[in-house]
């Protein structure tokens, strides 16, 4: 499962990839019906259905999307409340959650990850639900964890996360796009710059919410002009990136909006 994992990760063709990851993760539900307390293929299962929604699901319908993304979620909270202290932390402030992330070590960094963007990105789709935003802060104390203990854990994606997060916010709900430059320079520079899809969420994120035309432009020639393989084992992710690029560039006319300076995109 792990070969088959990578093999597609390497993979070019959408097509193939999109059917083969679906039906990986059948399978790997199956095994769990027979093995549910296996954390690995828990944490396969996160980060799958996590993958698999950004990849295939979310740019054609939200409302899967959203499911897939409580799914990822859900398996990696299975598996990280098996730590009682932070299991207990579920419910109390913000405070007491970020004190219960410092129980986790360094192993655990994978599935902090994969958890917190299962339940980012749920969150990021379902912007009308009041009690889902209350739950942002919990996420981004875990990527800051993140960055903190591992910052360049898959191609510095705690940077591309928060980046995505204070890039996409105005500054009334708590967005920063300083703090969102730093952490995409960051992530650049972790990866230098051979992640194609940080390039993608710079421009949907920062660059929109600052009205910045020039930058989303650059982003976007890059990740245009940028081989897939420049990162062979990210082949899929790069792919991905620049279907999403070109579906991007076409909204830009409705995403730079003159008349409205505060213009942000909302999925």
């Amino acid at each position: 499962m792990d070969n088959g994992f990578d093999v597609l990760n390497e993979e070019q063709d959408l097509g193939i990839a999109e059917v083969s990851i679906a039906s990986n993760l059948k399978l790997l539900e199956t095994i769990l019906k027979s093995d549910p307390e296996n954390e690995h293929y828990q944490f396969l299962a996160s980060m799958g259905y996590s993958s698999y929604a950004l990849g295939f699901v979310e740019d054609d319908s939200v409302d899967r999307a959203r499911f897939f993304y409580l799914r990822s979620k859900n398996f990696g909270m299975e598996i990280l409340n098996r730590n009682e202290i932070f299991a207990e932390a579920q419910n109390k402030n913000i405070d007491d959650f970020t004190t219960a992330l410092q129980t986790f070590s360094k192993d655990d960094i994978p599935i902090i990850f994969w958890t917190a963007i299962g339940w980012g990105s749920y969150i990021s789709l379902t912007l009308t639900d009041p009690s889902a935003i209350a739950d942002l802060p919990k996420v981004e104390a875990m990527m800051k964890f993140v960055v903190e203990r591992e910052s360049s854990y898959f191609y510095g994606g705690a940077h591309f996360f928060l980046g995505t997060l204070f890039g996409s916010r105005p500054k009334l709900l708590g967005g920063d796009p300083e703090i969102s430059k730093k952490h995409f320079e960051e992530c650049i520079k972790i990866n230098s710059g051979k992640f194609l899809m940080t390039y993608v969420y710079y421009a949907r994120s920062n660059a929109v919410q600052t009205q910045d035309k020039e930058l989303f432009e650059n982003c976007l020639t890059i990740v245009d002009t940028t081989s897939i393989d420049i990162l062979p084992q990210a082949r899929l992710s790069n792919a991905i990136a620049k279907r999403k690029a070109v579906l991007l560039r076409k909204k830009m006319h409705e995403l730079f909006d003159v008349t409205n300076g505060d213009n942000i995109e909302e999925e």
